[in-house]
């Protein structure tokens, strides 16, 4: 980011990450609790095509439960939980779950669909103090791709912090090369120039951006798969879209 600026900013820590989100307006956010109010309208908005919306859960996160990819059943965290699709099957395979949203409108849907067991948290996954796992596993069904490259690295010590040594992480991020994905614009773009102050609807990210990120300390996470998100057929009550990735990483023991 030194870059970007002329002279080094002269505040620091979550100081210098107010500064780089006050680049963006308000009405860009889709990462703080700032953002909720438009997470609120667009899960609000009966009108607005959302192919998740009513979907199952995640593809590759029912295939590595189903084929025990994932390990014995312990506790789980689900980042961008949405209406709980994802929470509901890993709760359905015993696991313990805290899942979390910026959205409180999405979450009274969610509270309807998941067992009470699951535990739902409104708010920011990167300050909330409730979520202080250990966890065994991490899902991030579409929280990542939704951060600005400045809180990339928030992501990874997010997971640093609650994922246990040999814990999981499930990922589910757009991917570059495809028309329906997110932004591939460089990084310096959406703080400078004509693109500046938007994500332009996410970011999309090649399979080796992804390896590359993940395995940056403090998180350091080895790939264990990424590949396609595979499209179900409509019988399978599952999600997945040919322009987003399904990925496995994993913490070292």
């Amino acid at each position: 980011m030194d870059e970007l600026f002329p002279v080094a900013p002269a505040r620091g820590g979550d100081d210098a990450l107010a500064l780089l989100d006050d680049l963006f307006p308000a009405s860009a956010d889709r990462w703080s609790e700032g953002g909720s109010a438009w997470w609120d309208s667009f899960y609000g908005d009966p009108d607005r095509a959302i192919p998740f919306r009513d979907a199952g859960p995640d593809e590759h996160l029912a295939a590595y439960l189903a084929a025990g990819r994932l390990g014995a059943p312990g506790r789980a965290l689900d980042l961008g939980c949405g209406t709980g699709r994802n929470a509901a099957r890993l709760a359905a395979h015993g696991w313990e779950v805290d899942a979390v949203d910026l959205s409180g409108t999405v979450l009274a849907t969610a509270r309807t669909r998941v067992p009470a067991s699951v535990r739902l948290h409104h708010g920011d996954a990167f300050t909330l103090p409730a979520l202080t796992g250990p966890y065994d596993l991490v899902h991030d069904g579409g929280c990542f791709h939704h951060l600005p490259p400045h809180r990339r690295p928030g992501h990874l010590a997010l997971l640093a912090r609650v994922l246990k040594p040999g814990g999981r992480l499930t990922l589910t991020c757009f991917a570059s090369g495809h028309p329906d994905s997110g932004s591939e614009l460089p990084d310096a773009a959406f703080y400078r120039g004509e693109h500046a102050g938007s994500l332009h609807g996410g970011l999309a990210y090649s399979a080796e951006a992804l390896r590359e990120i993940f395995a940056t300390a403090p998180a350091s996470l080895s790939c264990e798969e990424l590949r396609p998100m595979r499209v179900p057929s409509p019988d399978e009550g599952l999600f997945g879209a040919e322009f987003l990735w399904a990925g496995l990483f994993r913490r070292a023991a």
